[in-house]
Formats: C-alpha cells, sequence, structure tokens
C-alpha cells in the first residue's frame, strides 16, 4: 500500500498563497494573523489532513514537538530567527521520515505549573521531543509520563533519557584553541554556566583548552552565573567595570552574549577586534549596533533535526538510558577575532 503524503505548513501555505510564518501563527495559536485568516488556516489544515488532522492507519503518525513558548515569540527574542530554523528543521526532517510534525507550545504558566499541552492527551502519536530549555520541574514531568520521548539542544544529567545536542565542549575547545592560535594568551570566558548543560559544557570545552594551550584561566576574566537565562548588557557592563585589567580575547557561550559585549566594548571605546578579541557559539544571525561580523561555532541545525528525528523513531518504547548524540559544529572565521603580531 502506498504511504500517504504528509502534510506540511508549506503544504498549507502553498494552498492558501500566504506566508508559511502566516500559518505557523495560526496553528500555534500565536498573535499575528487576524481572526478570519487563523479560521481559514485551521479549516485548510483540517482539509488537508496536516498533523493532529491527519487520518492515521494506525494511530502512530504523529510525532509530538514540545517548544517553549518564549523561543517562539516574534517579540524581544534575539534568538527567534535560529530556534525558527530548528523548528521548521524539525518538521521537515519528521516528514522525511513518513511522520507529521505536531507543534505544540508550552506558555510561561503551563510551564511553571507543570500542565502539559491538551495534544499531549488529545491526539495519537509515536513520540515526543522536548526541544530547548525548559524548567528542570517541566522536564521531569513530561520525563514522568512514560512516552517515547528525546530531548532536543537540551537535556538534564539526572534524568536519563536520550538527547540530540550541538557537540558543546568540543565546539568550544576549537574556538578558544583558535583564539590561541592567534597568538592571544589572556582569554576570558562569559556564558551562564549555573543554568543549562550547553554553557556548562562550553566552559568545559573553554578550560580544556586553556589547559591544553598552557594559558592561565584567571577568574577575574570569567562571568559564568546568571539569574537569567541570558545577561543584560547592564550585567556585561558591571563585570567589566571590576576588571583592573582586560584580557584580550573573551569567549562567549552564545553570540547574543558575544555581540552584547562588543557593543558595551564599544561604548567603552574599546575598539573590536583592534583592542580585544571575541568569539561566539551558534551563528546567530543578531541584529547589533557594532557591526562586528562574529566568528563563532556554526551549529548544524539541519543535522540536528534529522538526528533527533532519527533517535526518537529507533526507540522501541521509553527510554531510561542517558543515550547522547552530539553533532560537530563548525568554526566559522570572522573579522571579530585579530591576530597578534609577535614583534622582533
Amino acid at each position: 500500500m502506498t504511504r500517504r503524503k504528509k502534510i506540511s505548513m508549506q503544504d498549507i501555505a502553498d494552498k492558501l498563497e500566504i506566508s508559511k510564518n502566516a500559518v505557523s501563527l495560526a496553528l500555534t495559536n500565536k498573535k499575528g494573523v487576524s481572526d478570519e485568516l487563523r479560521s481559514r488556516i485551521i479549516h485548510t489544515a483540517k482539509e488537508m489532513g496536516y498533523g493532529p488532522y491527519a487520518v492515521s492507519d494506525n494511530g502512530e503518525s504523529n510525532i509530538l514537538v514540545l517548544v517553549p513558548e518564549r523561543i517562539m515569540s516574534y517579540q524581544d527574542n534575539d534568538h527567534f530567527q535560529f530556534y525558527h530554523d530548528m523548528i521548521w528543521g524539525l518538521e521537515k526532517s519528521i516528514r522525511r521520515q513518513g511522520f507529521n510534525a505536531v507543534i505544540a507550545p508550552i506558555d510561561r504558566e503551563s510551564e511553571q505549573q507543570l500542565r502539559l499541552p491538551r495534544l499531549f492527551t488529545d491526539i495519537s502519536y509515536r513520540g515526543v521531543i522536548l526541544f530547548g530549555i525548559t524548567l528542570p520541574e517541566y522536564a521531569r514531568h513530561v520525563w514522568e509520563q512514560n512516552v517515547k520521548l528525546v530531548m532536543m539542544d537540551c537535556y538534564h544529567r539526572d534524568l536519563p533519557c536520550p538527547a540530540v545536542t550541538s557537540a558543546n565542549m568540543e565546539g568550544a575547545y576549537k574556538a578558544v584553541s583558535y583564539l590561541i592560535e592567534c597568538g592571544h594568551t589572556e582569554i576570558g570566558f562569559i556564558g551562564p554556566v549555573n543554568l543549562t548543560t550547553s554553557h556548562e559544557e562550553r566552559w568545559l570545552g573553554y578550560w580544556k583548552a586553556m589547559q591544553g594551550g598552557g594559558r592561565e584561566v584567571k577568574g577575574e576574566h570569567c562571568l559564568t552565573s546568571s539569574e537569567g537565562y541570558d545577561y543584560t548588557a547592564e550585567e556585561i557592563s558591571s563585570f567589566l567595570s571590576g576588571l583592573s585589567k582586560l584580557p584580550s580575547a573573551f569567549f562567549c557561550g552564545n553570540d547574543r552574549i558575544a555581540y552584547i559585549l562588543a557593543e558595551v566594548l564599544q561604548e567603552r571605546k574599546i575598539s573590536v577586534p583592534g583592542d580585544i578579541s571575541i568569539a561566539g557559539y551558534d551563528d546567530l544571525q543578531y541584529d547589533s549596533s557594532s557591526g562586528v561580523h562574529m566568528t563563532t561555532m556554526r551549529v548544524e541545525k539541519e543535522l540536528m533535526c534529522d538526528a533527533a528525528a532519527e533517535l526518537l523513531l529507533s526507540l522501541s518504547g521509553p527510554s531510561r538510558e542517558a543515550v547522547r548524540w552530539s553533532i560537530a559544529p563548525t568554526l566559522i572565521v570572522r573579522e571579530s577575532v585579530q591576530r597578534i603580531v609577535k614583534r622582533a
């Protein structure tokens, strides 16, 4: 029997001759489309058999993708394009495997109250991908549901569960090794190590590269904790003000931090890379007033999406094994790092 074609958001967008962003907003119940257009999109999704509206031969044609709503927002979110690409990439990867990706946003209130999306109980699905950083308590709540589960882009060490991430430690090691290769002897680190496993692993990669390169890790050059998921310009400015002497380079746990650092330094009349070099992580398309093009580690998003879909579909049942699939990032050299020329 011929397998039924899986309908994507792009298929709905093409039929209605609208953007796929509009379809995404409507189907995830976000602001940005009119009630009339939202109704048309939902009607078309049902008519075409998209996602949860698909007719299933065995009740398991769907894969549920849980996503914190804050990373899907268009407002005040510098990471939107990065996560937007990952969400669409997951849908594409899952569809290639012959399944429907059903995106279920998790709003802040639901996350805090440990409330699962209605789709969790309203539809049949083959398994669940928990994408992005959630509160540890919420991740545990999902983990306790005893479903086939893969965590993507983040995991928790006290929850033995299959996970797909960037190879954070190896990527950070490569970025810092490049700074050392460029002649930098004092290199600082900025990243909220206390909040996520990804920043923790990037901190370890930084430390290993510094040790391997014969460089001293100076505590006063490192900002490793934050109350929020990312630092503010005020936090970074306060950190810099506390330094008696600036290092010649910084490695930052992500590009958003790197670009904020560049802006703060330039406000202080400190040139990037003339006075200080900076390397980041993610290859984030950040709208920065600094004008700097950041040297970074590019997260291979498409490969991560393919791996998450493949890993989930390989599970024969709920897994309590800490399987880790790490996808190697790629070093992208741009103008934010300057080589130090040694004088004879």
